[in-house]
């Protein structure tokens, strides 16, 4: 586990890089582009957890999860020259399939570096989106470096990501508009991986609805984030071991680490067995396919991780994605 000193990591980035403002015009450059993704109540969980809980559903977003949001709003604005190009990425799934259909649908060519281990449906996504897909063994490569080589050799534009502030300002979006579709809320819980959701979905919320608190939420076995966020110093975990694919990045970004510390009131984490049992949960009573990842939020409060009694909830579900020939294996 690597660590960085939080005084030379911040001395590096200009404070608070992502402000509402931007979320704002995210919001409007994406407004008929992305789905305006559907709000699920179950009185069941209200009875559970003795609160009001407003799922948002990102599984049902164009790709299957929120990542269209910040890459369609990066690549919108790239220059002209860049476009011609052409971009490469760096994702084990989700990112990946985001770029390649933004990448499609603006007639920019995409790259996209992801591990052999990448769940098979998002690999065979990211190809039907069009992207060159170059694998690479997580064990022995560290992707980061293999993208920034790749990109100077074929004079590519690097799009992260989570750690870029048109990434993290499309990802925002989400918050904005949960918001307008239920009103305020007291708690909001949301995934975890380097941290794009999250700190973009924090500052929505701390903007639209002050009283909120907004919670991070990361499988145990893959804590990175909230060991940097207790310790204030940059944890750095390779290759955690989880079933969650999309929280296996190592560790928060220099853009995303000051932003987390600044909105987010608290992180916490679950275990490999509770993500099964959520979603089993989701699956057999909201009847939505959700990826482990996507669980992470939902994990949190049914498995009493965190209590809201008499509160307005809100629950991030960040995709769906999950290969069918292991669905079984998840939820038996």
């Amino acid at each position: 586990m690597g660590l960085i000193v939080m005084d030379k990591f911040l001395s590096e980035i200009p404070a608070l890089p992502v402000t509402y403002e931007q979320i704002k015009t995210a919001a409007k450059r994406l407004n008929k582009i992305v789905h305006c993704t559907p709000v699920l109540t179950s009185t069941t969980v209200n009875r559970l957890t003795n609160a009001e809980v407003f799922f948002k559903c990102e599984n049902f977003q164009r790709t299957g999860s929120f990542k269209f949001r910040g890459a369609y709003n990066a690549l919108s604005q790239l220059s002209n020259t860049d476009k011609q190009q052409g971009v490469i990425t760096y994702s084990s799934g989700n990112h990946a399939q985001a770029i390649a259909l933004s990448g499609k649908l603006l007639d920019i060519p995409t790259t996209i570096v992801m591990p052999e281990n990448a769940p098979e449906a998002k690999l065979a996504a990211t190809r039907d989106y069009g992207a060159e897909v170059i694998l690479y063994d997580p064990q022995n490569t560290i992707r980061e470096e293999l993208a920034n080589k790749l990109a100077q050799e074929r004079n590519l534009v690097l799009v992260p990501p989570y750690d870029h502030p048109d990434i993290i300002a499309g990802q925002g979006t989400v918050i904005e508009e949960l918001i307008k579709q239920v009103g305020q809320l007291d708690l909001l819980l949301v995934c975890c991986g380097g941290g794009g959701l999250l700190s973009g979905c924090a500052i929505s919320a701390k903007t639209l609805s002050p009283n909120c608190r907004v919670i991070g939420v990361e499988p145990e076995q893959a804590n990175d984030a909230t060991l940097s966020f207790y310790s204030k110093t940059l944890h750095t975990i390779h290759n955690p071991d989880t079933i969650a694919d999309g929280a296996r990045t190592p560790s928060l970004g220099k853009l995303t680490f000051p932003l987390v510390l600044e909105y987010v009131d608290e992180m916490v984490t679950v275990s490999e067995a509770a993500i099964r049992r959520t979603m089993h949960f989701l699956y057999s009573r909201l009847k939505i396919v959700v990826e482990p990842t996507g669980t992470l939020a939902a994990t949190a409060l049914l498995e009493g991780i965190v209590s809201a009694p008499s509160k307005r909830v809100g629950i991030i579900i960040s995709g769906g994605n999950v290969d069918i020939h292991k669905l079984h294996q998840f939820l038996g």
